[in-house]
């Protein structure tokens, strides 16, 4: 069992850009973490970097898809602790950007799996050990196309990207996280974008072919924010790394 005192935290997707920087800077803190990861060898990898670095740091297999792979990862966290303090879910999928006439129900389905279904699975999978959390946490790693306020807005650029699988997906997202919050008052969740929407900025990761203008460092600013905040802090919100932003 890890020391009560350490605050631990289950990152989904972290053995690479944003999920492996949000991993690396909880870990500065003195957090244990547990590395989620859908590659085994990546995912060990990307702990041994952390480890070295001196993170408390368990890798996690970790398919966000899979029933099997959540459940074994619920069996191994439980191993080193009978609780979780806060769990990011950050683990997505970007799919094909197929434009609105070509897509199909499959190539819908493809990304919900994994930016819909995934995060409602590892939710529901690791309640018991949030809920034996003193204060525990959740935050959902969005995207500002989920806000409708930004894709129906010109002067972004996201509103001229004519794609339905991505955007509807962390729509949905956003809607779910708001559920969760009001369902669970006392569980703080929170959707997160890693960008900055009035400056039309993201954040550079493999997803965008590292054509943002922010680092992986300021796109986790709102991953970290929302991490650490204390009993009474916000839920039901979304945000980027300059603070509030529209649905």
């Amino acid at each position: 069992m890890t020391n009560a005192d350490t605050t631990s935290v289950l990152v989904t997707g972290g053995n690479k850009g944003l999920g492996l920087e949000a991993a690396r800077r909880l870990g500065q803190r003195g957090w244990r973490v547990f590395l989620g990861s859908r590659d085994e060898g990546r995912g060990l990898a990307s702990a041994a970097e952390l480890s070295r670095e001196g993170t408390n740091v368990v890798m996690v297999p970790l398919d966000v898809t899979s029933d099997a792979s959540v459940a074994g990862a619920v069996r191994l966290v439980r191993e080193h602790t009978d609780r979780l303090d806060v769990l990011i879910n950050n683990a997505g999928a970007s799919g094909r950007a197929v434009a609105p006439a070509d897509a199909t129900a499959d190539e819908i389905h493809s990304v919900y799996d994994t930016n819909v279904y995934g995060p409602i699975r590892v939710t529901h999978a690791f309640l018991p050990l949030l809920r034996a959390a003193d204060h525990p946490r959740v935050v959902m790693v969005s995207s500002a196309v989920g806000s409708f306020a930004v894709v129906t807005d010109p002067e972004q650029p996201s509103s001229k990207i004519h794609e339905l699988a991505y955007s509807s997906s962390k729509a949905a997202l956003n809607m779910i996280t708001v559920r969760y919050a009001q369902a669970l008052p006392e569980i703080r969740f929170n959707a997160v974008t890693p960008g900055e929407v009035v400056n039309h900025a993201y954040a550079a990761t493999d997803m965008n072919h590292h054509t943002g203008k922010l680092t992986v460092t300021e796109g986790t600013d709102s991953y970290v924010r929302l991490a650490t905040i204390g009993p009474d802090g916000p839920t039901g919100t979304f945000s980027d790394r300059l603070g509030p932003i529209a649905w």
